[in-house]
């Protein structure tokens, strides 16, 4: 009786909703009806409205939008008998119906999103024994030494912690390769790798060939170990002490759990970041996707393995032959197995891990063009829509998480639909600018305000768009090449630990200036044609002015193409832990007060060092987490800085053995709140307006940062053609 009750409020709802959509009304209507429900959204929004007052707001927005959908399809097409028309017009409309549906799939996810669970303590008697992968394939003994140290250090009894480094990089198959250098290398790396192991107290495996890339790597570690639960950290995501103590306890509460998955924090800014210096102030990109999306999928039980920083049960692995490897996303697809046969996922939204992004832009387009094109192999190969014994939820979940990676056909069609008009005098959008100010103004304000309304601290305004601008001009023609040939793509791993020594535009920048000449082009043609043919100004104003809006996202885009020079791989932590300092034959009194993974700022009390010279060795001792005795580690002064009756002293670590390698652990990584602690700081919701200004800002300093390395880049190139020139004249 109460699930008849239900569907028939359900129906009702429905209809009132499809009349509402549906009502034919006049321009001036509509436009006091866009009016009222932006302001009423303002409102809440301004109230700090939550809960049922939340969902208001969005059912006021999603009512905007399907007006729009509806009045977009039913009056705004080309007509089928104007061809040059009307094929830009559909292509144009169905990128827009792509962003509606993306926006749907988002409001199912992620318009209640569980909250953040509470921690779950392990009962102390019952642990089970866990086996720790660590996979590599080409990073260099100091990276991995770190971040075997840090699992190694985990808080969790030794008998039952196993830490496997599996080396892809010294297999059998590259140490006998037929190219003397590279087999070299690999034999080197071996030997180096097996000592660091041996060093560290963890086992050091490889195997013959590499097949299979990252999944078949982790499948050897499963035949070679035992564990009840296996934890994956990639070889530059160092864990914290109390990674495993946050996370297996839930293994007791349910036999079905198949993962443990937590958020992947970054030490360092990702290229955008960096080269836009917004990563202490704003939140970094991937935030949206930990600290609301997976949340979201979570409420679904379709929280699914991002290929580290998580713990899996072997005997769901084992159900499902291992990890999955027929796409190079083998996380995602293995969780897309896992859920279809009935087992269940956690989420955990608790940053336990620190790992390293891509420094440069052409290592970021690289690891986001593997992902893409995974997602798309997914897609086309698991069809999660039609995966059998997934729930509807968790369906849309894997649709929503596949989709999203085909935004670079949407972003190349809005990019370049104000261009056919301008430039070619197409009628792609049949309508007036009172109907673009009534329909789809208000359709794209009331769009800005849902995002806000979902994500808020999480990605400020603009910025969504700004990622995938910069990844579109890239991404398109990889996604494009799977989708001819869904088994070309391989495994191929994203640079770590890179640098950036001198300011230089990014190797794959050109084509962003060349968009950003044609969209200049396009703003002089703008007040051509308004001054030319003042009976369509109305329209060529609406027009002209996405194409500013492209201008601006296009401008700031050159910002993120021109590399920083920076000598730091990763930011410092700022932390506040009590020394000693030890240098020409004294120890001084001191505390740590930044750290990263290279090196340490101390405050030393004493105005007097005794001339301490810049490049002089020194050591460091202070008490570890792990331990109740004080440790010693080797430096060198890098500079020295006099502050009254303190001494500011940068020093870079100078690691000779193992222990060295867990000290720095524990000084990086040993404790997660120090990431919580960071996170939060950045986590603020600017607002729209705000927001949407700061933007504005922002984009015109990069327009002319982009500008200057530009003339820069060129001037090198102008000189050496004079030299040949005058080589020639000679």
């Amino acid at each position: 009786m109460r699930k008849a009750r239900s569907v028939f409020i359900w129906a009702v709802v429905s209809l009132c909703m499809i009349v509402l959509i549906t009502l034919p009304v006049n321009l001036q209507t509509q436009l006091i009806t866009s009016i009222t429900v932006v302001t009423v959204m303002a409102l809440i929004k301004i109230l700090k409205g939550e809960g049922t007052w939340r969902l208001v707001a969005l059912a006021f927005g999603t009512s905007i939008v399907l007006r729009y959908v509806y009045w977009r399809t039913t009056n705004t097409l080309p007509p089928l008998n104007q061809p040059e028309n009307f094929i830009p017009g559909l292509l144009l409309y169905l990128a827009e119906m792509y962003s509606v549906a993306m926006l749907a799939l988002s409001l199912f996810i992620v318009a209640t999103p569980l909250p953040s669970r509470p921690s779950r303590a392990a009962n102390p008697g019952r642990l089970p024994h866990v086996d720790v992968f660590v996979p590599s394939y080409n990073e260099d003994a100091g990276l991995l030494g770190n971040t075997l140290a840090a699992a190694k250090a985990m808080d969790y009894p030794a008998d039952k912690l196993h830490v496997w480094l599996l080396d892809d990089g010294g297999t059998l198959q590259k140490r006998n390769s037929g190219k003397l250098l590279e087999a070299q290398a690999a034999a080197a790396r071996h030997v180096e790798l097996k000592q660091l192991c041996q060093d560290l107290d963890v086992t050091y495996l490889t195997r013959d060939r590499n097949e299979h890339a990252k999944a078949g790597n982790l499948n050897n570690g499963m035949k070679h170990s035992t564990g009840e639960l296996i934890a994956v950290f990639d070889a530059d995501h160092a864990p914290a002490r109390d990674f495993l103590l946050e996370t297996v306890g839930y293994f007791e509460d349910d036999p079905k759990l198949f993962l443990v998955q937590t958020p992947h924090f970054f030490i360092n800014p990702d290229p955008l970041e960096r080269n836009l210096r917004t990563f202490e102030k704003m939140p970094s990109e991937n935030e949206m996707f930990y600290g609301i999306i997976q949340r979201g999928l979570d409420k679904w039980n379709a929280a699914f393995f991002c290929g580290s920083a998580a713990v899996l049960s072997r005997k769901a692995l084992e159900s499902q032959n291992g990890f999955s490897g027929i796409s190079i996303t083998e996380d995602c697809e293995t969780a897309l197995a896992l859920h279809g046969s009935g087992w269940n996922s956690i989420y955990v939204d608790k940053p336990l891990i620190a790992g390293l992004q891509p420094a440069t832009f052409a290592s970021f387009i690289g690891q986001r063009s593997r992902w893409a094109q995974g997602m798309m192999q997914i897609l086309r190969f698991r069809f999660p829509l039609l995966k059998r014994g997934l729930s509807i939820p968790q369906r849309l979940c894997y649709m929503s998480s596949t989709l999203f990676w085909l935004f670079p056909f949407p972003r190349t069609i809005f990019l370049f639909a104000p261009l056919f008009y301008l430039f070619f005098d197409l009628e792609i959008f049949t309508a007036s600018g009172g109907e673009f100010l009534a329909y789809t103004l208000a359709y794209m304000l009331v769009n800005l305000m849902m995002q806000n309304y979902l994500y808020g601290s999480f990605r400020w305004p603009w910025i969504s768009e700004l990622y995938e601008y910069v990844q579109t001009v890239h991404l398109l023609p990889a996604v494009v090449s799977v989708m001819l040939n869904p088994r070309k793509p391989t495994f191929k791993v994203t640079a770590k630990d890179e640098s950036i020594a001198v300011s230089r535009l990014s190797e794959i920048s050109r084509p962003f200036f060349v968009i950003f000449a044609v969209q200049i082009i396009a703003l002089v043609i703008t007040f051509y044609r308004i001054y030319a043919e003042p009976y369509k100004a109305d329209v060529t104003l609406v027009v002209g002015g996405w194409n500013i809006i492209n201008l601006i996202m296009a401008g700031c885009a050159l910002g993120v193409v021109s590399e920083r020079g920076e000598r730091a791989l990763s930011r410092r932590v700022r932390v506040n832990r009590r020394c000693e300092f030890y240098a020409n034959g004294k120890w001084y009194a001191a505390s740590i007060e930044d750290v990263s993974v290279h090196g340490a700022r101390l405050h030393i009390f004493n105005k007097h060092l005794d001339e301490l010279l810049v490049g002089a060795p020194g050591e460091m001792r202070f008490r570890p987490y792990s331990g109740a005795d004080l440790e010693t580690l080797p430096l060198i002064v890098r500079n020295i800085e006099p502050s009254g009756d303190i001494s500011n002293v940068g020093c870079q670590y100078v690691p000779k053995s193992a222990l060295d390698h867990r000290l720095i652990a524990d000084l990086m990584f040993a404790n997660s709140d120090q990431w919580t602690q960071f996170q939060e700081s950045r986590r603020r919701n600017p607002g729209l307006i705000r927001g949407t200004f700061w933007f504005l800002g922002l984009s015109l300093y990069q327009t002319s940062r982009g500008l200057v390395y530009l003339f820069r880049s060129m001037r090198p190139e102008r000189e050496a053609q004079q030299r040949a020139a005058k080589v020639n004249a000679g």
